[in-house]
């Protein structure tokens, strides 16, 4: 039976989708962008106008997720009886603007966006090293790029819509909801409650969703019993191991299962002590210096004028790391006053 779309849960299967139409729309244009590129040229290619034009796509793809967080939480708050859209918009002061473009041109990692968009080179590279025919390096090479794209968009859309949670009163905590087909690190945290301003732990490819909550109550959002169960018992062996999916139709806590086969490995894609990024709403960001690579000295992407911005408003020194939206949850440690202080001086909101 379909979800009903004017309830927390079809207002959040909305927001998968248009995340990951988004995602999909992108990697189209940049599978086309890729089909020009030659094996023996990756690395000048991806230097030059080609990897400009990826970059680009990429930003688009980050700006337009990221445009419709707030919206989406405005959403999930009205239907579940907090202050409507209409109210929202009329008053700023009580839940200020998101500034879509302080989301874009940044890897998962914080780094800037444009370094992780020339790896896939390297890998084009290695492989040919190993002995692989030019299609082969190519294909392996997009297989790359598909990932890291994907990755920067659907993180750029979970990320926004936590700052925009943060930004907003009468969200409290967030349920973590996994749709299949999904890896076991993810299918064990399906449903876990945390509070608005906790991290979201996420890998490389993963289409996880946050859903807002306005007050602590469980939706109906599946389990990692019931997932598991909606799995074959093949697909249980590939996800669980063998012995790992044995064990859990034998009466094992699942969770317990995942664990032990991973050795208990908490590692987050964060590694540093403080979370930052140098990309953002900077000078020159990551599609103002692959195009300048590229010849392009007029181009304006997201609301930035290539070379200035546009308006001190927005200026952010290069120079100056800026942190990242979990860096600053963290410090301001659930003060709502804190973290929106820190989320303006960032450039995250107006």
């Amino acid at each position: 039976m379909a979800t009903p779309p004017e309830t927390p849960e079809g207002l959040g299967q909305a927001r998968y989708e248009q995340v990951a139409a988004t995602i999909r729309a992108i990697i189209e244009q940049i599978q086309q962008i890729w089909r020009t590129l030659s094996a023996a040229t990756i690395e000048e290619d991806l230097l030059g106008e080609p990897g400009a034009a990826i970059a680009a796509a990429a930003v688009a793809g980050q700006a337009s997720v990221a445009d419709a967080a707030q919206a989406y939480i405005a959403s999930q708050m009205a239907v579940q009886g907090a202050l409507s859209l209409a109210q929202a918009a009329l008053s700023p002061t009580l839940i200020p603007p998101l500034i879509p473009s302080a989301f874009t041109g940044v890897a998962p990692g914080g780094g800037p966006l444009e370094t992780l968009l020339y790896l896939p080179s390297i890998g084009v590279r290695r492989r040919l090293a190993a002995g692989l025919p030019p299609e082969e390096a190519m294909i392996g090479g997009l297989v790359d790029m598909t990932m890291y794209v994907q990755t920067a968009i659907a993180d750029a859309a979970r990320t926004a819509d936590q700052v925009a949670m943060a930004v907003n009163p009468s969200c409290v905590a967030y349920v973590r909801v996994v749709r299949l087909p999904a890896c076991a690190r993810c299918i064990i945290l399906s449903g876990q409650m945390y509070t608005y301003s906790e991290g979201f732990l996420r890998h490389p490819n993963c289409d996880c969703q946050t859903l807002p909550l306005r007050e602590h109550e469980w939706p109906q959002v599946l389990s990692p019993q019931k997932l598991f169960e909606q799995l074959d018992k093949e697909q249980q062996q590939r996800v669980f191991t063998v012995a790992g999916a044995r064990a859990i139709r034998a009466g094992g806590d699942i969770g317990q299962v995942v664990n032990a086969r991973r050795g208990m490995d908490t590692a987050r894609i964060y590694r540093r002590t403080l979370q930052v990024t140098h990309e953002g709403a900077t000078r020159r960001s990551v599609y103002g210096r692959s195009r300048d690579r590229a010849g392009d000295q007029m181009s304006r992407f997201a609301g930035q004028r290539h070379g200035a911005a546009t308006s001190m408003r927005y200026f952010r020194s290069t120079r100056t790391p800026r942190l990242m939206p979990e860096e600053i949850f963290r410090i301001a440690d659930d003060d709502r006053d804190e973290e929106l202080r820190l989320l303006r001086r960032y450039g995250y909101v107006l």
